[in-house]
């Protein structure tokens, strides 16, 4: 049996929002070293700010300055920050409340080692050098001796508001296919397609799990299906997508090889996008070195009577 495949997976998007008038003025009034928290109808002020009260569900809009410094309420140590982390140190994570809100602020602290911190350390904001209007322009916390709370200025006239923010969300983990699924992949670098079969539904699935997902039993039994198949269901794909170098439209479908109980995912070339049909016969198209078929294109064989893909729409 081949070694279990694993390889590095990063799963990266931008993810874009607008803000309502709250985070605006919330986020504006970082980009000019303001700390604007929102005062509830019991006269609670809630920082970071929100639209509606938590509680009572009431919508509340009466935006008041807080202060710079503030408690930390507890805290967690981070020896290995990560990238895209507040710092490069090692740090503490932090819930911290700001002298005038009632509610904690979730940021970094920065201090020499977790001795350094603890549950009532007094803080002030470190302010990044160059403020965008993001959580991110309060650079972190740091311990701070001082008796005084340092209350921010009112915001006032502060330029153009922040209105929306693109926050990157990224994922990067290693990913390991299991033992079947690397039996199929190692299969398909020969140009072969291998399913496995359960041995009590004797059905055969296609890319293989290592168990039958309606018996729940374990499938060791390696079978070579295809490699020509049946179109059994397809959509007309309209919008490029990034990074994708085929031209719009095409045609994607689910294709059930011969032999397989499970339909799988192929792009159909050779044909007019608007010839394609359910039941189409097609055969796998490989390029030079690939791991898997490029596209599927018709054999030119009759098309699949109905009765004989319908259980696997």
């Amino acid at each position: 049996m081949p070694e279990v495949l694993k390889a590095p997976l990063v799963v990266e998007f931008p993810f874009t929002r607008s803000l309502g008038p709250v985070q605006s003025a919330f986020l504006t009034g970082l980009r000019e070293r303001v700390v604007l928290g929102v005062r509830t109808g019991d006269g609670r002020t809630l920082v970071p700010p929100v639209e509606y009260d938590p509680v009572t569900a009431e919508e509340i809009r009466e935006l008041v300055p807080v202060a710079s410094t503030g408690t930390v309420t507890t805290w967690a140590w981070n020896p290995d920050p990560r990238r895209g982390q507040p710092l490069a140190t090692p740090f503490a994570w932090a819930l911290v409340r700001l002298d005038g809100a009632d509610t904690a602020l979730l940021h970094a602290v920065d201090a020499p080692g977790p001795d350094a911190v603890r549950t009532g350390l007094r803080v002030r904001i470190r302010w990044a050098e160059e403020r965008t209007g993001a959580i991110t322009d309060i650079a972190c916390f740091e311990p701070y001796d001082g008796d005084d709370t340092v209350v921010t200025a009112d915001a006032g006239e502060s330029g153009e508001p922040v209105t929306g923010i693109v926050a990157p969300a990224r994922l990067d983990y290693t990913y390991s296919p299991g033992r079947a699924q690397t039996a199929y992949i190692t299969a398909l670098s020969g140009r072969r397609t291998v399913g496995e079969r359960c041995p009590s539904c004797r059905k055969v699935y296609v890319p293989p799990r290592g168990a039958c997902p309606t018996c729940g039993v374990a499938t060791c039994e390696q079978v070579e299906v295809g490699p020509r198949g049946t179109v059994t269901t397809f959509c007309i794909v309209n919008i490029k997508a990034k990074n994708l170098d085929i031209e719009v439209p095409y045609v994607y479908a689910h294709i059930a090889l011969d032999g397989a109980d499970l339909a799988l995912h192929g792009r159909i070339g050779g044909i007019p996008y608007d010839q394609v049909r359910m039941g189409l016969r097609v055969e796998p198209v490989w390029t030079e070195g690939a791991r898997y078929p490029d596209h599927y294109r018709p054999t030119g064989e009759p098309d699949a009577d109905y009765e004989t893909y319908k259980e696997l729409l």
